[in-house]
């Protein structure tokens, strides 16, 4: 069984640290809350591949994230 959802026709929400010159462009698709997967891709590559994590795997990374664990390259 599979659990990467189809992408065709889905809304994808960019992220607000997502900047204009063409890095650090990652999105993510609300539309499978429900089911507890969290879809993201990079948005410079709107028909390429889709990383899918659990819910809970997603909101701790962006916890972790948010306190400074992950080192952010600009």
């Amino acid at each position: 069984m599979s659990t990467t959802p189809h992408s065709s026709g889905v809304r994808w929400i960019k992220s607000s640290y997502s900047n204009g010159d063409g890095g650090n462009c990652v999105e993510w698709a609300p539309g499978f809350a429900a089911a507890g997967i969290v879809p993201v891709r990079d948005s410079k590559d709107p028909d390429g591949p889709a990383l899918t994590f659990t819910a809970d795997a997603w909101t701790a990374f962006i916890a972790d994230v948010k306190t400074g664990t992950y080192l952010v390259v600009h």
